[in-house]
């Protein structure tokens, strides 16, 4: 097996992981994210990664849960947010379980696509990297989609928010697999 189908292996593993969890969310809640504005839901991002990297500059969480399920949230948010894109947000829930997670595989294997074009290209730096290099990343992606929004989308020259959203899926991806010891 080659670095890349290395790396393909253990992003699907990844992957399959928080899509086990988004399944059992949508059991207990359904798709009640549906009703999210994109401000709302980027502020999620922004939590969630906010509190990553508080523990990893502390150490200290006093609500019992480590940095691994914060990055499990972001890709679970960040895929909800293509979701979003593509749909616009609801007043009620309008989506099944089944297409929701219909939905999510559509959005994670995209992601997927992209990480495996990017990591040929950069050749595998992101082993190379830090987990707290991940979440600073993340962290100027959220920023940049909070400046997108600001602008109404009008842009001159920036990706728009969904190559964000990806960017904040895999960088989590690639921190779940060293954060996991394999990367």
């Amino acid at each position: 097996m080659n670095k890349f189908e290395k790396t393909n292996g253990e992003f699907e593993a990844a992957v399959a992981e928080c899509r086990d969890l988004f399944g059992k969310k949508l059991h207990d809640y359904g798709a009640s994210w549906r009703i999210l504005r994109p401000s709302s839901l980027t502020d999620q991002l922004f939590i969630k990664a906010k509190r990553i990297r508080q523990l990893e500059i502390t150490g200290l969480s006093l609500v019992g849960e480590g940095i691994r399920p914060e990055f499990i949230g972001l890709i679970n948010y960040g895929i909800v947010g293509l979701i979003q894109l593509e749909r616009g947000f609801a007043d009620e829930v309008d989506l099944t379980n089944d297409e929701a997670l219909q939905l999510y595989d559509r959005h994670a294997h995209a992601a997927l696509e992209l990480m495996k074009r990017k990591n040929h290209d950069y050749d595998e730096a992101w082993r190379g990297m830090r987990v707290s290099s991940y979440t600073d990343l993340i962290l100027t992606k959220i920023q940049r989609v909070k400046e997108i929004e600001n602008l109404a989308g009008q842009t001159l020259v920036s990706e728009g928010v969904d190559a964000n959203y990806m960017d904040i899926i895999n960088y989590s991806v690639f921190a779940l697999i060293k954060l996991s010891g394999e990367g």
